[in-house]
């Protein structure tokens, strides 16, 4: 059964020369990838009329005074935060039960955290998704009211964003993922549920295909059959948001399964149906522009196109999506997770090398519906040591990341692996 509709929500506002949005656009179907999920969502870019303010409400990072007037000058890549807000807003409220009316449930989380990384030439795009339960350290973060926070050794990376409150709990996110990630951080957005829904119904949903049924009655209430399924608004974010009801009903799974979402969406950001379609791509960009706190350096006009520029030839088998290598906690096993730095370090060795990668891990919430590559790196179950550090193969061909790393490149089609119960 196809998901019930929603009373759609529309964007608003007047946008203004749109030639000048062409190649900003095209970046959509990369950087914004429109996706920041876990626990809700996906998030837009920014893309905006450049005789416009991009948004009031701009948010300071470290380092921002030393980003160069031109990417061409940051050397190692480009590293830019996209991070998902579960904040309850009055207008979608009611669509979240005890989540926004609960009071022992308020606040505010990043339950989406993609660091998403651009390549020095030639241009690579890697998605690398954090989950909202690694028990990471929380850096002292600065709060609303200019208070400073203790350092946290141990904390859910979803907390950092109501320490750092609202002025500052993206910058505070940041910091946090520059800790464990070891990269600077120049760019960052954030996005919330209803921002997601907007964008999404902007380009007039995205397919996603089941391998099998998704049954979630007591969560999202998503039921989805077996097939392919156009997804806009409300139910776009709760296929985002669902855990129990595919894969092991966990939230790795569910990270994994947002990555079937995104490749879709990736492929459609650049087809002919948006890209080909004036209306659509005014729709888009008004949608964005108003429905994104970003970073102080993200109002720079030059800068949004230098970057526009930098991705907007990168071919869909050169976009990868990869989840952030973790472990069971000790302290919370099956429950929490800790990072696996072993395998952390072998992707980070191959970004800062700007090396092609090959993904070969896969999580149980996702079926391919592609052939594996003939060139296949052994199963490290066979005897290989899934630890030692990668390298490319004689002919220069791509680094195999560890089993641990699992993920998908924008060209593969993926189907999400429900619970088979859905209809």
């Amino acid at each position: 059964m196809t998901p019930r509709s929603r009373r759609p929500v529309a964007g608003h506002g007047q946008l203004h020369r749109p030639a000048a949005w062409s190649q900003l656009l095209k970046m959509l179907g990369v950087v914004a990838i429109v996706v920041l999920v876990s626990g809700f969502s996906v998030a837009g870019y920014v893309v905006y009329d450049l005789g416009q303010t991009f948004s009031d409400e701009v948010v300071a990072l470290d380092g921002d005074d030393s980003v160069p007037p031109d990417i061409g000058a940051i050397k190692g890549g480009v590293n830019m935060l996209l991070v998902g807000s579960d904040v309850c807003e009055d207008d979608f409220k009611d669509g979240f039960g005890n989540r926004c009316s609960d009071p022992e449930s308020g606040g505010e989380r990043n339950d989406t955290n993609l660091l998403l990384h651009i390549s020095d030439s030639p241009r690579r795009v890697t998605v690398i998704t954090f989950p909202r339960d690694l028990m990471i350290t929380i850096p002292s973060c600065t709060d609303s009211d200019g208070n400073a926070s203790e350092e946290r050794s141990k904390e859910a990376l979803n907390e950092a964003i109501g320490i750092g409150g609202q002025k500052n709990g993206l910058a505070c996110v940041a910091r946090t993922i520059t800790k464990v990630s070891g990269l600077e951080i120049q760019f960052a957005a954030r996005v919330t549920w209803g921002g997601v829904m907007k964008i999404t119904d902007a380009i007039g949903g995205v397919d996603v295909c089941v391998a099998n049924g998704i049954s979630d009655p007591d969560n999202t209430q998503l039921e989805l059959t077996p097939g392919t399924h156009t997804l806009q608004g409300y139910w776009a974010l709760q296929f985002l948001r669902v855990r129990h009801g595919v894969g092991d009903n966990g939230d790795l799974s569910r990270g994994s399964n947002q990555q079937v979402y995104m490749s879709s969406l990736a492929r459609k950001m650049t087809s002919s149906e948006v890209l080909g379609n004036p209306g659509t791509l005014l729709r888009l960009a008004n949608t964005v522009m108003t429905n994104v706190t970003p970073s102080a350096k993200l109002t720079n006009p030059t800068l949004l196109v230098q970057i526009a520029l930098a991705i907007k030839d990168v071919p869909l088998d050169q976009i990868n999506f990869v989840n952030y290598p973790v472990l069971d906690d000790p302290g919370n096993p099956g429950v929490r997770v800790v990072p696996d730095y072993a395998s952390a370090d072998q992707l980070w060795a191959a970004l800062a090398a700007n090396q092609p990668i090959q993904v070969t891990g896969q999580r149980d919430a996702v079926v391919s519906a592609t052939e594996a590559p003939t060139d296949s790196p052994p199963d490290p179950s066979t005897g290989a040591d899934a630890s030692t550090t990668p390298t490319s193969d004689a002919t220069g061909g791509p680094v195999a990341l560890p089993q641990n790393i699992s993920g998908q490149s924008a060209a593969q089609q993926t189907f999400s692996n429900g619970n088979g119960t859905g209809g």
